[in-house]
């Protein structure tokens, strides 16, 4: 029998108009005037080069080929071997390897401690905005390893066999004793079922294995309820001692080349974050080191804290530009009613608003990581990065998710299928909220931090101060902070309100300085001077659309 095969591709039906060419290959960084000129400002301007070799890598069709894989074909979890034997381990996508190796090869987590110089910290955010604009997933462990280097320093002796490694740029995803190996990478594991965010409620013990003290081994029992990065070669881990909370290192290896006592009990099936292997693991007189003093892990944890809070202050950044590229490539092409969308007005509003909301974050962004480089030089940068890093890793993402979604929305049901790169970063957004301490944690972290520590309150009205006079409701916007947080004793129901005015305000006093008249008015006209109702699309008639849509996008998508 013979069968007719005929496409009909000729149909009229089926000619294909007005449907906008996708996002080919570009360079993130060339095309993002708003952090290039951000990078420069903030003293990192040498790093120009380096972002731009990673812009090239970001904008590459293949890589974002191989992120789409890598969430397509998530992590599976090998519990036993053909003979039975327990061997808990990640069987990865290989695109998940090469993405890992990107990220590697580029320095994301280690950079700021391989070469630490003035800038370090704003040109490791550029990048992690940039490589955050391709796969979310990797970036987890890239977190860990940025946040656990400050950590292990706490502890000379564990520092001596684990940073080297930590801080290699040759990633090895081989499940191996460290000596085989080119480099590692880490887990945190703190949360548990009945404990959350409250630490000193866990139940994982760990008892000493001969002499107690820092840089000793203990043997770790208990249940540990979020691990993400579960391949990882070390694991930072928190048990309860005699004298309270500790932190303790536990590699996957142990010195003698067996396996550790740590099981997978199963990874988490995810709404997002396809990628990143998530787990619940258990750990069966498992060996650790201590690390810092026993019963000080709280305190411990917050050094790795304060750096992992950064990188995940700047993922929904990187998040905001991808999308908002996506929009303006797509408004751009696509005609309706005789006009491009981008020539409609009320969606001229709706990008302009984004645009806006993407320089506030960068600024903010680029700033805290500025405070990061000053800080071990200055008391009041330290103290100032303390608290502006809570409130960006707050804000950000709380803005995120309904950025990503108004940039879907340009596209209309275009944006909504799998065919988009949108929705994978739609449903990686709302991660970023809960990780490293959900909005609640973080507003209350904020709350406390205002009410205790004098230099970070002082450090954050001396950097609003250097905008006096720039625009009359930032002026009024400072003095309404003074009277909102002159009362130490701000009832922690109005904790988030507390941190959306300083951030707000913030980001405002940011852009009067550094960025043109036409942003800085139309953000403090509309986020400060107004009722303000969240939702993008609502600039003053005032405000000049199309000069703020172009200084978003002066940078060639080629």
């Amino acid at each position: 029998m013979t069968i007719d095969v005929n496409p009909r591709t000729d149909l009229r039906t089926h000619q294909v108009t007005n449907q906008p060419l996708p996002l080919g290959k570009y360079n993130a960084f060339h095309c993002d005037p708003i952090l290039r000129r951000g990078v420069e400002r903030e003293g990192a301007g040498w790093a120009a080069g380096a972002l731009t070799d990673l812009g090239e890598a970001v904008g590459a069709p293949e890589n974002v080929e191989l992120a789409t894989l890598a969430n397509q074909h998530g992590p599976r979890l090998r519990r036993y071997d053909a003979g039975g034997r327990r061997v808990d381990t990640i069987d990865f996508h290989p695109a998940w390897h090469q993405i890992m190796g990107l990220a590697y090869r580029h320095g994301l987590g280690a950079k700021p401690w391989l070469e630490p110089r003035d800038g370090a910290h704003v040109a490791k955010a550029a990048s992690s905005i940039l490589f955050n604009e391709l796969e979310g997933g990797c970036m987890c462990p890239v977190a860990i390893t940025y946040g656990s280097v400050p950590l292990i320093r706490k502890q000379p002796d564990i520092a001596a066999l684990w940073e080297g490694p930590l801080l290699s740029t040759q990633y090895d995803g081989r499940n191996l004793p460290i000596e085989r190996k080119t480099g590692a990478t880490a887990a945190f594991a703190a949360t548990e079922k009945q404990g959350g965010s409250d630490i000193r409620r866990n139940s994982t013990v760990a008892r000493p294995a001969g002499a107690p003290g820092p840089g000793r081994e203990y043997l770790l029992t208990g249940h540990k309820w979020f691990v993400s990065a579960a391949g990882a070669d070390v694991i930072l881990a928190s048990a309860q001692t005699d004298n309270g909370p500790s932190m303790f290192l536990m590699p996957r290896w142990l010195p003698d080349g067996t396996r550790n006592l740590i099981s997978i009990e199963r990874l988490k099936d995810k709404m997002g974050n396809h990628s990143n292997p998530s787990s619940e693991m258990e750990f069966d007189n498992a060996h650790g080191w201590m690390i810092g003093e026993e019963g000080r892990g709280i305190a411990a944890m917050m050094v790795f804290m304060q750096y992992s809070r950064f990188e995940v202050a700047l993922m929904p950044v990187g998040e905001m530009r991808l999308t908002l590229t996506h929009a303006l490539n797509y408004a751009r092409q696509r005609s309706a009613f005789g006009k491009t969308l981008a020539e409609q007005p009320l969606m001229k509003n709706v990008l302009a608003d984004l645009s806006i909301e993407y320089e506030a974050s960068v600024n903010l962004a680029l700033r805290v990581g500025r405070s990061f480089d000053e800080g071990p030089k200055n008391d009041a940068q330290r103290a100032f990065g303390r608290l502006s890093v809570a409130i960006a890793k707050y804000w950000h993402n709380k803005r995120c998710v309904t950025f990503v979604q108004e940039a879907m929305e340009v596209h209309g049901g275009a944006g909504y299928v799998e065919d988009s790169v949108i929705p994978r970063f739609y449903r990686e957004a709302p991660v970023n909220n809960i990780w490293e301490g959900s909005g609640n944690v973080i507003c209350l972290d904020i709350l406390r931090t205002l009410r205790s520590d004098r230099l970070a309150k002082d450090a954050l009205f001396t950097e609003l101060e250097l905008s006096k006079g720039g625009n009359r409701h930032l002026d009024a916007a400072v003095d309404g902070l003074h009277g909102l947080i002159a009362d130490t004793a701000v009832v922690e129901s109005q904790a988030r309100k507390v941190a959306e005015r300083l951030a707000l305000t913030l980001q405002a006093s940011l852009l009067v300085r550094n960025a043109d008249a036409v942003v800085a008015d139309a953000f403090c006209g509309s986020r400060l001077g107004t009722d303000w109702s969240g939702l993008f699309g609502t600039l003053p008639t005032s405000a000049p659309l199309d000069q703020i849509i172009a200084r978003a996008s002066a940078g060639e998508l080629s």
